[in-house]
């Protein structure tokens, strides 16, 4: 006898406890249009925006007016000879980033989609923000990965979409449903809205608090502070570089130890509080290693052609061995603060890691290129306060990004529970 599989999620609105069990559907027996967007090629225009997986991200049509594509209103009729796009149509991704979406909204800009995106417009049956909800539940998402990875080409095809299980209830309580994660969307929309003001903020202060190439003084300065800056080589104002080594990997007693040992792929331009990896006494006499200790700036210093390495950098949280991608630098402090050349080098590193780092395939820095690096300081009194200033800008990042970063667990662990 075949055990019944009752369709009921962990989590439900009281009023719904005991109404029918949820109802398992292929999508294509519950929408009205199931599409992807053109395949053909388009001239550039001034009419409409051409818009591909790239814009749909974090639930939301981004749109970046200096940068995406336009398309001629001949273009955007022909490609909408035979159907429209409607209020609350479901956008989803479908090649490159598998399974974004969001809800087209009859405000946004005209715009049409490449055929990375489809457009899915459920039926009478159906609530549209339930449908955009249950789709991001990881449910529908392992199916849309399991499609992706059996298709030749990174996408997941119409057919494939069509043949995706929902579990749906009734209409009744989709609608409740679908509202809860309509607002928690807006909430979540609201914290990334409000920490991307403040990351800009932070830009433009920094563009302004910092003299331009070629100049000595900045635009913007703090009271009581007017002497020019001067410009300096690096190695002129520290006392000293340092990187580290890896202990053999084959002397399983060089590992496991109580020695923080730190990568750069642990440098988050910020605090640095752990290491991923210890090592032993022995393991540190081996490759002989010294500890470095907390509020001294490390750089990134290898692997550099690669943008999330590129201007990687931070300040120790904890005192930790490093290893042969990692420079310490310490500064002469009569010269330069530690906490300004921080904030100066997450300012610079990305365009500085392209100009004067070395190699074919591997860009990388040494000692030598480190030291000749250019940098404008002013007085380390206003060095303490502009830095003061910006790790204050940052703090209040890193709580915004905190509280997003719960926000959208929250709504990860509810898609998780109140979905089957």
């Amino acid at each position: 006898m075949t055990e019944q599989i009752n369709l009921v999620p962990k989590r439900r609105f009281k009023e719904f406890q005991n109404t029918p069990d949820w109802e398992q559907r292929k999508l294509k027996e519950i929408v009205d249009l199931l599409k992807d967007g053109t395949h053909g090629t388009h001239k550039d225009g001034n009419d409409a925006f051409l818009l591909s997986a790239k814009n749909i991200k974090n639930g939301q049509i981004i749109i970046d007016e200096l940068i995406d594509r336009k398309i001629s209103s001949e273009d955007y009729n022909s490609i909408f000879k035979n159907y429209k796009l409607v209020d609350q149509d479901l956008l989803i991704t479908i090649v490159g980033t598998i399974g974004q979406t969001a809800l087209y909204m009859d405000t946004t800009s005209k715009l049409a989609f490449q055929r990375s995106v489809a457009i899915i417009r459920g039926n009478q049956d159906v609530n549209q923000n339930f449908l955009k909800s249950t789709v991001d539940s990881n449910y529908v998402q392992k199916q849309l990965k399991q499609s992706a990875s059996m298709s030749a080409q990174a996408g997941v095809y119409l057919g494939d979409l069509e043949k995706l299980t929902i579990t749906i209830p009734e209409l009744s309580e989709q609608i409740k449903i679908g509202n809860f994660f309509k607002q928690l969307d807006r909430y979540i929309t609201l914290h990334q809205r409000k920490l991307e003001k403040t990351e800009a903020l932070k830009s433009a202060y920094l563009s302004e608090m910092f003299p331009a190439e070629g100049e000595n003084e900045p635009k913007r300065r703090f009271a009581g502070f007017t002497q020019a800056w001067e410009q300096r080589k690096l190695g002129d104002v520290i006392d000293g570089l340092y990187n580290g080594q890896t202990p053999s990997r084959f002397r399983d007693d060089f590992w496991n130890g109580n020695i923080n040992w730190l990568s750069s792929g642990e440098l988050n331009r910020s605090i640095v509080k752990t290491a991923s990896e210890q090592i032993t006494e022995a393991g540190q006499a081996d490759a002989n290693l010294r500890i470095v200790p907390k509020n001294t700036f490390v750089m990134a210093i290898t692997g550099l052609e690669a943008a999330g390495t590129r201007g990687n950098c931070g300040i120790l949280g904890i005192d930790t061995t490093l290893n042969q991608s990692c420079m310490a630098i310490f500064p002469n402090k009569k010269l330069l603060s530690t906490q300004f050349l921080f904030q100066w080098y997450k300012m610079v590193g990305e365009d500085y890691g392209i100009r004067f780092t070395q190699g074919t395939k591997q860009q990388s820095y040494n000692a030598e290129i480190i030291k000749d690096l250019d940098i404008c300081l002013p007085k380390v009194e206003e060095q303490l306060k502009i830095s003061q200033f910006l790790s204050e800008m940052d703090n209040l990042i890193n709580l915004q990004q905190r509280k997003l970063e719960k926000l959208q667990n929250i709504k990860k662990a509810y898609l998780n529970e109140m979905f089957v």
